[in-house]
């Protein structure tokens, strides 16, 4: 049986859940999960990741035609929140929050015991800056979207609560794999 190939983009501020709610799509609907953030931090000097700019994402159109684009708009604050309490243990791109996904111990992975970093991007002070270029750079991007009719927008502070509205969505796109929704 042939299976239906789903291009989507999710796009987000630093911090919104982007990782968390592709993770939740790859598991629920059997799809590749390829993090432009993951890419990024790998290619930083080379300044790439995809489609951060409106060069980018019209780069990206003349590769393929996107089914949708997701955009997470969460709350200045929350951002800045989650950000400054985001630690990362960098070889398998795990990702705890001090406050809603802590490791069990503090500092050190949950699978493997080695320690944990905070990117020099998620410190408090580099975090507002992160967020205003976020901005500037993102209209553009959202705007093309969204007059080609293929953007979607989901608001709040928290994933658990805006991730009932993405599995809706691509219910109505693709079959799920899994049968729950929420977890």
């Amino acid at each position: 049986m042939a299976s239906k190939l789903l291009r989507a983009v999710i796009l987000g501020p630093p911090g919104s859940g982007k990782g968390t709610v592709c993770q939740r799509i790859a598991q629920n609907f059997g799809l590749q999960h390829l993090s432009s953030g993951h890419f990024l931090r790998e290619n930083i000097k080379a300044n790439t990741g995809f489609p951060r700019t409106l060069v980018q994402a019209e780069a990206l159109d003349r590769i393929c035609e996107l089914d949708l684009v997701i955009t997470l708009n969460i709350p200045f604050e929350t951002l800045k929140d989650r950000l400054s309490r985001r630690w990362i243990h960098p070889p398998s791109g795990r990702v705890y929050n001090l406050d809603f996904n802590p490791p069990h111990v503090h500092g050190i992975d949950d699978v493997t015991g080695e320690p944990l970093v905070q990117q020099e991007d998620d410190k408090p002070e580099a975090v507002a800056a992160r967020l205003r270029q976020y901005k500037d750079v993102a209209k553009p991007v959202i705007e093309l979207y969204k007059s080609r009719g293929v953007l979607h927008q989901f608001s709040g502070t928290e994933t658990n609560n805006i991730w009932p509205y993405v599995y809706t969505l691509f219910s109505n796109k693709i079959t799920p794999v899994e049968s729950k929704e929420a977890y």
